[in-house]
């Protein structure tokens, strides 16, 4: 079912979603189970799971010389999102990016998609490799996000690159993307950010997750920005929380999103990451409830592989 159909279902109430990690290369798909498993209690519609691109790393040969290779250390999406469907019976949400996918591959991703029956996806940028300053798409795929989701959107319509192929079979994806409660960090202002947004709904997007925030007050003046330029699909916050003292700079570089001072003071007071967790766990709590009490179509949570916080914010709140 898509996104959209769980929400119009739902009739206003607020349901509970999750993102999970692939596991890493040479581990079994068990330890996403493990860490799935104490949150379906919370009946979860749907599970994301995210797409990790190659890296390069070099390998130091006879005489000084570096051979450069390509790997990809969390590979299996689609594998996991068709293991998550058939064991769990919940839609999956597979991420898929612009960076390291020409358009060719794109489209034959999609269509293992739609063989696996398979009717949501996320639809990303992604970040830049780590040997680039700015992100870089391949030779022949796309530079912004707004460009594929048009691609998807033209196979729902039938239409794939080959244009001698006629009659093609349309798919049913429903196109999720990113937003930014506190703008893309490439974006020269937030409504410059909206706008590009709303690109994205004009092109076929049909819902929008945003990034990780951890002030309520600023997702809120980010809907009604939206709402007022036009941008209609519903928005799903997404939350994390916080769970080690090093979260105070590592969230803030790699995410760059603020910080409320009074969170910031409770982290520093604790003398061990089990007290940040709970710190985490309860600022998580209380936004979670303002976010339900404002009518939110989803809560989404970045678990990022551990389950035990998210069970108990939400044994909390749903």
């Amino acid at each position: 079912m898509k996104i959209t159909e769980h929400i119009e279902r739902a009739g206003g109430r607020t349901l509970f979603s999750f993102e999970i990690l692939p596991p890493l290369k040479g581990h079994n798909v068990q330890g996403i189970f493990d860490g799935i498993d104490p949150l379906m209690e919370f009946r979860p519609p749907f599970i994301d799971v995210t797409y990790h691109r190659e890296e390069y790393v070099f390998i130091e040969r006879e005489k000084g010389l570096l051979e450069k290779r390509v790997v990809r250390k969390r590979p299996g999406t689609v594998g996991i999102c068709a293991a998550i469907q058939s064991k769990y019976k919940v839609d999956a949400v597979p991420h898929i990016l612009c960076g390291g996918f020409s358009k060719e591959d794109t489209e034959n991703f999609l269509i293992d998609l739609d063989f696996l029956e398979i009717q949501n996806v996320m639809a990303l940028r992604g970040d830049a490799v780590k040997s680039e300053v700015y992100f870089k798409p391949e030779a022949d795929g796309h530079r912004y996000a707004c460009d594929l989701v048009k691609q998807v959107s033209e196979m729902n319509e039938g239409n794939f690159l080959d244009e001698a192929l006629e009659n093609g079979h349309k798919t049913e994806f429903c196109i999720g993307v990113a937003g930014y409660p506190e703008k893309h960090m490439e974006a020269p202002s937030l409504d410059r950010d909206i706008q590009y947004l709303k690109s994205k709904q004009e092109a076929g997007a049909e819902y929008v997750v945003t990034q990780m925030f951890f002030d309520n007050s600023r997702f809120f003046e980010f809907v009604e920005k939206c709402r007022k330029s036009g941008i209609h699909i519903p928005i799903i916050p997404g939350l994390k929380p916080i769970s080690i003292k090093k979260h105070l700079s590592l969230i803030p570089h790699r995410f760059h999103v603020d910080l409320p001072c009074d969170l910031v003071r409770e982290v520093e007071k604790c003398s061990s990451n089990n007290e940040v967790q709970e710190v985490g766990i309860e600022w998580c709590i209380q936004q979670s409830r303002e976010l339900v009490a404002a009518g939110v179509p989803v809560l989404h949570y970045y678990s990022m592989g551990k389950s035990e916080n998210i069970r108990r914010i939400a044994s909390e709140v749903f």
